[in-house]
C-alpha cells in the first residue's frame, strides 16, 4: 500500500467508512475484482484496519491510500458499534470534501458509517446526504437510488412516517423532480426523460376518498414542474408505479417517503443498488447498505453494491 502524492490526483476519493464495519472488506473485494478502478481511486482510512482485512481476505493490493491512523488499535475487533471508530470515520469524510473542494478529484464514493457511533463522539450527523450538501453549500439536494432499469428519487428522506404528510411539500416535490430530471439528462445521457410521480396515499388518494395530499400538493407540484419540463405522470398509485417504471414506463420514479422507495427497490436490487447524491458540486455514490456490524469480519459480505458504486462514480467523473 502506498500513499497518494499531490501530483497524483485520483478521479475518486474513497472513503473506508466505519473501520469495525463492513466497508473495509466490502472495498478491498470490490478492488480487486475490478482492478482497473485501483488507479482511478484515493482511499482514506487506516493502513492498520486495511491491512488486517487484507490478511483476513487474502487480498494484496497496490493501494492508493491516505492512511489517517485514527482507529485505535489496541483491543481493535470488527463488529463493534464504538465512538472512537465514529470520530474516526467522520474525519474520512469531513476530509474528503475538503479535498474535493480543492479540486483534488471530482467524485466521491462513501462506505457505510454508523450514525449512532459518530453521534456518540460528539458530532452532530443525521447522514452522509445532509452533512455534504451542508458541507458543499448545496440548497437543492436528493437521494436517488440506481440499480437496473429502475431510479428512484426521495422527496423525504429520514423522518417519521407520521411526519411526512407535513413535510412534503409543492416546492419540494418540483425541486425534486427538477433534480432528477437533470441528473437523468447529465448523468444518464437520457435526452428526453419520463418521470413518473408517485402519490401518498394508496390508490393516489383514489379522488380525494383516501387523502387529499394528491389533489393539495403532488399534482400542483407536478403542473409547476411541468412549466419547464415534459413528459411528467402522475400522481400514481404506489402499488404500481414500480412495476410501470419497471416495465420501461418511465425513466425514474420520484417517491414521497424513504420505505416507499427502497421496500420495492432493495426487494429487486438489494446486493446491487447504488445511492446516489444528486445537487452536490461533485459526484458522490455509496454502496445501498449499512454497517452490518453483525457479519463485519467474517468475510461473508456481498461486495456487489460497492462494486456499482465504484464504477457508477468512476464512469461519471
Amino acid at each position: 500500500m502506498r500513499t497518494s502524492r499531490s501530483n497524483e490526483d485520483p478521479r475518486v476519493i474513497v472513503t473506508m467508512g466505519d473501520p469495525s464495519g463492513i466497508g473495509p472488506e466490502v472495498l478491498l473485494k470490490a478492488l480487486a475484482k475490478n482492478p482497473g478502478l485501483l488507479e482511478e481511486c484515493l482511499i482514506l482510512g487506516d493502513r492498520f484496519v486495511i491491512a488486517k482485512m487484507s490478511k483476513a481476505l487474502g487480498i494484496n493490493l497496490k493501494l492508493n491510500l491516505l492512511d489517517f491512523s485514527n482507529a485505535p488499535h489496541k483491543g481493535f475487533a470488527f463488529g463493534v458499534e464504538d465512538p472512537a471508530y465514529g470520530r474516526a470515520s467522520f474525519e474520512y469524510v469531513e476530509e474528503a470534501v475538503k479535498m474535493l473542494s480543492r479540486g483534488r478529484a471530482r467524485a466521491l464514493v462513501t462506505a457505510p458509517v454508523s450514525k449512532s457511533a459518530i453521534t456518540s463522539s460528539g458530532r452532530r450527523f443525521t447522514g452522509h446526504t445532509e452533512y455534504l450538501a451542508k458541507a458543499a453549500g448545496a440548497a437543492k439536494f436528493a437521494m436517488m437510488f440506481v440499480g437496473g432499469a429502475l431510479k428512484v428519487t426521495l422527496v423525504t428522506r429520514h423522518i417519521s412516517l407520521a411526519d411526512v404528510p407535513g413535510a412534503i411539500s409543492i416546492d419540494g416535490i418540483c425541486d425534486t423532480i427538477e433534480l432528477t430530471h437533470e441528473a437523468l439528462k447529465r448523468d444518464f445521457r437520457i435526452r428526453n426523460p419520463k418521470i413518473g410521480v408517485a402519490g401518498l396515499n394508496p390508490h393516489a388518494g383514489e379522488s380525494g376518498v383516501m387523502g387529499r395530499e394528491e389533489a393539495k400538493i403532488i399534482t400542483p407540484a407536478i403542473k409547476k414542474a411541468g412549466r419547464k419540463i415534459k413528459n411528467i405522470i402522475g400522481p400514481r398509485p404506489a402499488d404500481v408505479i414500480f412495476y410501470e417504471a419497471r416495465n420501461n414506463a418511465f425513466d425514474a420514479v420520484v417517491a414521497m417517503y424513504h420505505d416507499q422507495a427502497l421496500a420495492p427497490f432493495k426487494a429487486l436490487y438489494f446486493d446491487c443498488g447504488v445511492n446516489m447524491t444528486l445537487g452536490l458540486p461533485f459526484i458522490r455514490t455509496s454502496p445501498d447498505h449499512g454497517t452490518a456490524f453483525e457479519i463485519a469480519g467474517r468475510g461473508i459480505a456481498s461486495a456487489r453494491s460497492m462494486e456499482e458504486a465504484l464504477k457508477l462514480a468512476a464512469r461519471l467523473a
